[in-house]
């Protein structure tokens, strides 16, 4: 049960842009590149973004411009759940005669998990039951409007001032000669007569247009700030009436002191992505573009392809004292896969973290084929692999029960840790294949794969 609950008991070394131990569960492997991969050495790549209540699909330009939010879901300002549009009757006077009254429906929201509604907040109901309701303004919109203008308006003259640059130190590179040769001032003289060539360089389509400067006016300082109420240290404080700091960064741009000042949030999207190896640019993630479809077109686990070490028992551990830990080790490939163990020398510059000495067997263990099939076949001939009864405890499968002997060297407080190598074969199926000349299948060869492996025992015995 190590990698499903306590999964970074057993931890796996990447050997990338950055060395990372995690669990196998979280990895990767590239089968182009034959080797480990995680979250910090893969590109990401955003396929799609949907809303996750709607299922809603929108494209990369449009969520942009909706600044990555849904329109028609709204989140609780309280709870962060979901709210729902909950219809209800209200007497309404009729258009011909005001003094009676017909029901009417109307719609609002409402929260099913903290009782919230829009009603609290003095949010009127509507007559259709999406879209359309009201939303708090900020009061500082168009200043913020027009510091994104003036700051976007700077970026893009460093990026004519870094084109312009880059230009400019090309040209050095090419010889008046070989532009004389092809007639090149020539032409572009013809094209603008009296502008020398160095006048065009970096000219961009919008350059020479009349551009509309954008100018901001500085913020100033207020000498007077507004005092605080009168009853600001008498006032009881009603803790339900005041919001949390959660509920106040969730709402950036207003900042609500009190609950009655609480409006709906426009419910963020997820998106769809897709990881790609960064040494060969080959996928090893790639989902289904449909929000309601939890498959994958391309899905290069590690548990798929690389042998899973578990912890199944730990004895007592004591200090300078032999004890046998009991791991599991199991084959998710359908070949027979060879699998050997060696531990750490001495200067190995993996070995960062161990406080134990460990023996582990010195035979080849030898993995049978995943084989779905198999635990349902009651006239399937059990293979016959010859065991040793004091390095393999039991095998089932394709999984097998072996022994390791560890003797803790520092007497510490913290968890004992173990690290050995495990180098078994693999063959690549993903691999084009020649066909050989008389015309016979030939099989994928079996490459040797290295892996290091750390193991958290625990504490010692007292």
């Amino acid at each position: 049960m190590a990698s499903l609950l306590q999964p970074d008991r057993v931890v796996y070394l990447v050997r990338g842009e950055k060395r990372i131990r995690a669990p196998i569960s979280q990895l990767y492997f590239c089968r182009y590149c034959s080797e480990l991969r995680s979250l910090e050495c893969v590109s990401h790549e955003v396929d799609s973004h949907y809303c996750p209540s709607c299922l809603e699909n929108m494209p990369s330009a449009e969520a942009k411009l909706k600044k990555n939010r849904c329109a028609n879901c709204f989140d609780c300002p309280c709870c962060m759940h979901t709210l729902s549009t909950r219809a209800t009757n209200i007497p309404a006077p009729l258009p011909d005669d005001p003094t009676k009254t017909a029901m009417k429906k109307a719609y609002y929201l409402a929260c099913g998990f903290c009782r919230w509604t829009s009603r609290d907040v003095g949010m009127a109901d509507k007559s259709v039951a999406s879209g359309g309701w009201q939303e708090p303004e900020n009061p500082h919109t168009l200043r913020i409007n027009k510091l994104i203008e003036y700051y976007q308006q700077l970026a893009h003259r460093e990026k004519q001032e870094r084109d312009r640059k880059k230009l400019a130190r090309r040209r050095q590179c090419m010889p008046l000669a070989f532009s004389e040769k092809y007639g090149l001032g020539t032409r572009l003289q013809r094209q603008r007569s009296g502008a020398p060539i160095s006048s065009l360089a970096g000219l961009s389509l919008k350059e020479g247009e009349d551009q509309k400067e954008i100018t901001i006016e500085p913020a100033q300082a207020l000498d007077e700030v507004e005092p605080l109420p009168e009853d600001c240290y008498t006032r009881p404080i009603i803790l339900p009436e005041v919001t949390t700091l959660r509920q106040r960064l969730l709402q950036p741009d207003f900042q609500p002191a009190g609950a009655s000042q609480l409006h709906p949030r426009h419910k963020h999207l997820l998106m769809k992505r897709s990881l790609r190896c960064r040494k060969c640019e080959h996928n090893l993630s790639k989902p289904e573009f449909n929000p309601t479809s939890i498959k994958f077109k391309i899905q290069l686990v590690a548990v798929s392809y690389i042998p899973e070490v578990r912890i199944m028992s730990i004895p007592n551990l004591r200090y300078m004292k032999e004890s046998q830990v009991l791991l599991t080790l199991t084959n998710p490939v359908e070949n027979i896969t060879h699998v050997t163990l060696a531990a750490c020398e001495e200067e190995d510059p993996d070995d960062i973290n161990s406080t134990a000495k460990v023996i582990v067997p010195s035979k080849e263990l030898v993995l049978a084929g995943k084989d779905a099939a198999a635990e349902y076949d009651e006239l399937a001939e059990p293979q016959d692999f010859q065991d040793d009864p004091d390095v393999v405890a039991f095998r089932k499968s394709n999984k097998i029960g072996f022994f390791i002997k560890v003797i803790p060297q520092k007497e510490e407080d913290g968890d004992v840790a173990v690290s050995f190598k495990i180098r078994h074969d693999f063959r690549n199926l993903a691999a084009p294949i020649r066909p050989s000349e008389e015309g016979a299948e030939t099989t994928a060869e079996p490459i040797w794969l290295t892996h290091h492996v750390e193991l958290r025992l625990g504490p010692l015995a007292p």
